[in-house]
C-alpha cells in the first residue's frame, strides 16, 4: 500500500476562530462582545475561513509530489475497456438480394426512466446472403455420400434421413447454392413420420456447417422438429467460416445433420426419421459489437511545426482498437496517417509515430531530446508547420455499464432496410471500467518491485490481470505436483458474466474462453522464472442444491417468499459476488447449513426456517448427491448454485 502522507497542518476553521478570540481576550481586553452578530467577529471568521483554505491546499503538497513520482516512473492510468458481444439481424422476409449490414451500425438497449441507452456499434460488414437448398445426400457410417435430390422431388415419397436402423455417424447433408457465413439458416422440413424412439427434447443430433477448417458445430436457435419426428422449421447459426465446397462431385455450401453417440440415459433412434420436402433460406445474421461509438473527421487543429507538441481528442476515453485513433495530417500530397506507438523509444527522426493517453485522449508528437554532446536528436518526425490535423477515426465508450444482459439489444438505431429486429444471444461481456488515482497509488508499489517479473503468487495475480483487465476474478495457488509437476504455477481465472433476467447464472458463462486464456498464459510465460511451470485455466466448480423448508408469517404472500428465498440463495452462493463480503465466494470456502439458514432467515417474509438439507451436485450432468449439512471445496474449488428447492409453509398448509 501506498506510504502514508503526513498532515501538514491540522487546525480546521473553529480552531483558527477560537484561537483568535484568545489572543483578543489578551491583546484587547476591552472588546467584550465575541458573539457571532459583532462585525469583528465576522471579520475574524471571514480570516479563519481564507486560513482554513489555505491549509487545506497546504496538506493537497504531499500527494501531488506523490502524483509527480508516479507520472516520473511511467505509471499511467489504464483505461476503460469495452464490452463486447454478437448481435443477430432477423429479416422481415427472406430476400433475393443480400443484405448489407455495414461497420458502425449502432444497436442499443432500451432506455428507461432510470436508466440511459447502452449503445453498440457494429466491428465488422455482415452479408445476409440469399440461399436455397440445391441438394440433399445421405451417408450412412463408414459410406460415401449418395445423392438423393431427385428422390426428394417425387411427391408422396418418404426419404429415409439416416440408415433404415440409425447407427452413430450416419449423416444427411443439405447443399445451399451460395455460403452463408455468419448467416441464420432457416431450414423447413416435412416429414411423416412420428415417434421414433428419442426425447424430442434432446435428440441425439448434432448441426454442423462444412468451412475451411472442416465440419464447424453450428449453434441451433430452434428446432420445431423435436429431432427431425415431425414438420417444422429448424433455425441455424451458420459459423463464419462457410465456404463452398464439393462433395459426392456437387459443388455447394453444404450443412450436415449427423447422428451422436447418445449420452447415458439418453433415448436412441429405433428407426431412422425420414423426409417428404425441404427448403432452406436465410433469416438474418449475426456480427460482433462493441459499446462504443465512433467519432469521424474530428478535426484537432494545425501543426506548430515544434516537437512535442499535444493535442486533446474532443471525446475520451478511447476505445482499444487497430489502431485506436487514425491520424492524419494534409501535406503537399494529400492526407497522411501517423501510426500509434506505445513510446519513442524506438521512433527515428523521420517515422511518423505518436503516442496516445486513451485515459485522457491526449495525443503526443515526438520530442527533441539533447545529447551529451550536445547534438540534438529527434524522436519522430514532426509535421510540417500549419498542417491541419484531424482524426480521422476513433472509438470512444467502454466501461461496466456495457456488460448488459442477454437479449437486451433490442433497438436498431440505424435504418437498414428489410431489417426487422435485432437481439444479443448472449450476455455482453468485458466492460470494466478505468483505473481510478486510488488504485494507481495501490498498484505502483506492486510495479516497481515486480519490474513486470513473475516471482511470487501475488506477481502471478497482479501481471494476469494487467493481460486481461475484464476477467471478474483471478487468484494464483502452488500447483500440485503429482498433476502439474514441480514448481508449477496455477492460475485460476473467472470471466466476467451478467445473469440473465431473474439473476441466475449459467454453467456456461463461467467457463473462460480459449482467447482469454491463450492471452493471459503468453503474457505471464513472456516473464515467469525459468523452470516455473504454468497452468492456467478455469476453477474447479462446485454444485450446490439447498433444499429447505420455511414457515412464512400469517397473510404473507407465499409466492414472493418462495422467489425472494430463491433470489437469496442464489446471491449468497454466487462465485462472482456472494459472500459475506458480496466480492465473490472465496476459493476453497466449505458451504454450511448453518449459514444458510442465517441467509433464509433474513428473507422478508420468513418467520421460522424449519429445515436446510445441502447436496452436492455436478453443473454438468445435474446428477445429486446425499443429504449432507456440510460441503467441504478443495483450494482451487467455487461454488455454484444448482436447482435451488424451497418449500414455503403459510397459512394453508
Amino acid at each position: 500500500m501506498a506510504l502514508p502522507s503526513p498532515n501538514l497542518d491540522d487546525r480546521r476553521f473553529q480552531q483558527f476562530v477560537d484561537d483568535a478570540k484568545r489572543y483578543i481576550q489578551q491583546r484587547a481586553p476591552e472588546w467584550t462582545d465575541h458573539n457571532v452578530s459583532d462585525p469583528g467577529v465576522t471579520l475574524v471568521e471571514t480570516v479563519a475561513h481564507m486560513a482554513d483554505q489555505i491549509v487545506y491546499r497546504l496538506n493537497r503538497v504531499p500527494e501531488k509530489n506523490h502524483l509527480a513520482f508516479l507520472d516520473l516512473v511511467g505509471i499511467t492510468l489504464f483505461p476503460p475497456s469495452a464490452a463486447r458481444t454478437d448481435v443477430t439481424f432477423w429479416l422481415s422476409a427472406p430476400q433475393e438480394e443480400p443484405i448489407a449490414v455495414p461497420v458502425g451500425t449502432e444497436v442499443a438497449t432500451m432506455r428507461t426512466e432510470s436508466e440511459e441507452a447502452v449503445v453498440f456499434a457494429t466491428e465488422r460488414e455482415l452479408s445476409v446472403v440469399p440461399c436455397e437448398l440445391r441438394h440433399l445426400l445421405v451417408q450412412h457410417r463408414g459410406e460415401a455420400a449418395v445423392e438423393r435430390t431427385h428422390d426428394l422431388a417425387e411427391e408422396e415419397k418418404d426419404l429415409l434421413c439416416f440408415s433404415e436402423s440409425p447407427d452413430p455417424g450416419d449423416c444427411m447433408l443439405l447443399g445451399l447454392t451460395a455460403a452463408v457465413p455468419h448467416c441464420a439458416l432457416a431450414l423447413n422440413l416435412d416429414s411423416r413420420v412420428d415417434g421414433v424412439g428419442v426425447d424430442p427434447r434432446q435428440p441425439p443430433l448434432v448441426w454442423e456447417a462444412w468451412t475451411a477448417d472442416g465440419w464447424q458445430p453450428c449453434e441451433v436457435d430452434r428446432d420445431g422438429t423435436g429431432g427431425l419426428n415431425r414438420p417444422g422449421e429448424v433455425v441455424l447459426h451458420v459459423p463464419g467460416g462457410h465456404v463452398l465446397s464439393r462433395n459426392a462431385g456437387q459443388e455447394a455450401g453444404w450443412v450436415r445433420c449427423r447422428v451422436t453417440e447418445p449420452a447415458p440415459g439418453q433415448p436412441f433412434y429405433t428407426t431412422s426419421p425420414t423426409v417428404r420436402a425441404a427448403e432452406a433460406f436465410t433469416v438474418g445474421g449475426t456480427t460482433s459489437a462493441v459499446h462504443a461509438e465512433t467519432v469521424y473527421d474530428e478535426a484537432l487543429g494545425e501543426s506548430s511545426g515544434l516537437p512535442g507538441q499535444r493535442l486533446r481528442l474532443a471525446h475520451a476515453p478511447v476505445v482499444g482498437d487497430d489502431p485506436p485513433v487514425l491520424l492524419q495530417t494534409a501535406e503537399h500530397d494529400g492526407w497522411v496517417d501517423w501510426r500509434v506507438v506505445p513510446h519513442f523509444a524506438a521512433s527515428g527522426p523521420d517515422d511518423r509515430h505518436v503516442t496516445l493517453d486513451a485515459t485522457t485522449g491526449v495525443i503526443a508528437f515526438g520530442p527533441a531530446v539533447r545529447e551529451p554532446d550536445g547534438s540534438l536528436r529527434q524522436y519522430g518526425t514532426v509535421a510540417p508547420k500549419g498542417a491541419p490535423i484531424r482524426a480521422r477515426r476513433y472509438r470512444t465508450g467502454g466501461g461496466r455499464a456495457g456488460n448488459v444482459a442477454r437479449g437486451a439489444v433490442q433497438i436498431l438505431r440505424t435504418s437498414i432496410p428489410y431489417v426487422s429486429e435485432v437481439v444479443n444471444r448472449e450476455a455482453a461481456r468485458g466492460g470494466v471500467d478505468g483505473e481510478t488515482v486510488e488504485e494507481a497509488k495501490v498498484r505502483a508499489p506492486i510495479t516497481l518491485r515486480a519490474q513486470e517479473r513473475a516471482v511470487t503468487l501475488r506477481d502471478y495475480e497482479e501481471l494476469a490481470r494487467r493481460a486481461a483487465p475484464e476477467t471478474a476474478r483471478i487468484t494464483c495457488l502452488e500447483g500440485e505436483e503429482g498433476e502439474h509437476g514441480a514448481y508449477a504455477v496455477r492460475v485460476l481465472v473467472v470471466p466476467q458474466a451478467v445473469a440473465d433476467p431473474g439473476g441466475r447464472l449459467r454453467f456456461e458463462q463461467l467457463v473462460p474462453g480459449d482467447a482469454l486464456l491463450d492471452r493471459i498464459t503468453r503474457h505471464l510465460d513472456e516473464r515467469r522464472l525459468i523452470g516455473t511451470r504454468l497452468a492456467v485455466g478455469p476453477p474447479y466448480y462446485q454444485g450446490v442444491t439447498v433444499v429447505a423448508t420455511v414457515h412464512a408469517f400469517r397473510g404473507a404472500d407465499t409466492d414472493r417468499v418462495r422467489r425472494q428465498a430463491h433470489d437469496a440463495l442464489y446471491r449468497h452462493l454466487d462465485p462472482l459476488t456472494g459472500g459475506a463480503d458480496g466480492r465473490g465466494w472465496p476459493f476453497g470456502r466449505p458451504v454450511q447449513a448453518g449459514e444458510v439458514f442465517a441467509v433464509l432467515q433474513r428473507v422478508p417474509g420468513v418467520e421460522l426456517v424449519d429445515q436446510v438439507v445441502l447436496h452436492p451436485a455436478d453443473p454438468l450432468t445435474g446428477k445429486r448427491g446425499e443429504a449432507t449439512d456440510r460441503i467441504d471445496l478443495s483450494p482451487p474449488s467455487l461454488v455454484f448454485s444448482f436447482d435451488h428447492r424451497v418449500r414455503v409453509i403459510g397459512d394453508g398448509a
